[in-house]
């Protein structure tokens, strides 16, 4: 499971983050209309993802080294 293992939960939210900014860039109105709620988590997920690229997308190549 991911939850009990701490790199494979990194990579859980890494996916995730890199998901969410996706679909938020190709459908906006999507992830834009739940910004309170359970389904705020991806809206934040896709904005971290919007303002941090840089950090997120050395994060994706420090966890593809490490797998």
């Amino acid at each position: 499971s991911a939850f009990f293992n701490f790199q494979s939960l990194l990579l859980v939210i890494l996916l995730l983050i890199c998901t969410c900014t996706y679909v938020r860039s190709v459908m906006p109105t999507l992830v834009d209309r739940n910004k309170q709620g359970f389904l705020g988590l991806f809206w934040k997920c896709a904005r971290i993802g919007e303002r941090l690229s840089p950090y997120v997308s050395l994060a994706c190549i420090a966890m593809a080294i490490t797998m």
